[in-house]
């Protein structure tokens, strides 16, 4: 494997996570801003690792005796694209050899993200699981992707299904859904401030569809890439998502921090009690 492939920093860290293979945990949490890093890691029980590198941000600890890593991927389906492959670079390429593993690991892959409904029975301070996920971005076209050919949404979209995880023993209630992966949050997802998009997701129609047994309830910017090349690599993916506005209302969330903290602490509750 090239060096310019395989971008190591001069200490064998991996380019971008500057992150050694041994830095990393079998369970790992993804969220989005890097300051929600903290806001998981505070409730670890002992935290052992910190690592800041541009917007990734990584510790790993100890909650209730189950190793944990939580990273911050940035904003977007190109961040996701990077941490996902470095990732999986960090526990299945060979750093030394730069050679692939012959026996390949499997992570937990747990994203704790923020999301839009855009469903009228799916309300602010709500808690939603990402069942399946639909890119409408183009990062589906460089990878092997399931076409979603679907009506509404752009011909370039690809859908992907969430790991089957068990949630019986998820700690609160939460609905499961459909959600939208944009590569912007203004004009992909149909905002307008001083630009009008030249083209828009009908989202105000989506709601009225169902696909595969479940509604379009969501629209973020990270989920369909995460499951996309976590399912590609062999890795579990599931997307858990703090409602935080409802587009059709124009309602947001009156306090967005504690609905945040409390998804938090469900996830890390759930993964004490699945591991």
């Amino acid at each position: 494997m090239k060096a310019s492939e395989l971008i190591l920093n001069p200490d064998g860290s991996i380019y971008h996570l500057d992150l050694l293979p041994e830095d990393v945990a079998h369970n790992v949490i993804f969220v989005g801003d890097p300051d929600r890093v903290q806001q998981v890691s505070q409730h670890f029980d002992r935290i052992d690792f910190k690592k800041h590198k541009r917007e990734f941000i990584t510790h790993t600890g100890w909650y209730k005796a189950h190793r944990i890593t939580v990273m911050s991927t940035g904003i977007g389906t190109d961040n996701v694209d990077i941490v996902i492959n470095e990732l999986d670079a960090l526990v299945n390429i060979d750093f030394i050899t730069r050679t692939i593993k012959e026996k390949l690991t499997s992570l937990n892959i747990i994203r704790i993200g923020t999301s839009g409904s855009i469903h009228p029975e799916l309300d602010s301070d709500e808690l939603l699981v990402s069942t399946l996920a639909v890119g409408t971005d183009n990062l589906g076209e460089y990878y092997q992707s399931k076409k979603a050919n679907h009506p509404l949404l752009p011909p370039w979209s690809y859908y992907v299904e969430r790991h089957g995880y068990d949630l019986k023993n998820f700690p609160a209630p939460f609905k499961e859904g459909i959600t939208l992966t944009c590569p912007g949050f203004y004009g992909p997802q149909g905002r307008m401030l001083r630009l009008s998009p030249t083209y828009t997701i009908p989202i105000d129609d989506l709601h009225k569809e169902e696909w595969n047994g479940y509604p379009f309830t969501n629209l973020e910017m990270e989920t369909a890439a995460v499951y996309l090349l976590a399912e590609l690599l062999g890795h579990k993916a599931i997307s858990l998502n703090a409602i935080l506005a409802n587009r059709l209302s124009g309602k947001f969330s009156h306090n967005p921090g504690k609905t945040v903290d409390e998804l938090i602490v469900h996830t890390l509750e759930w993964i004490s009690r699945s591991a």
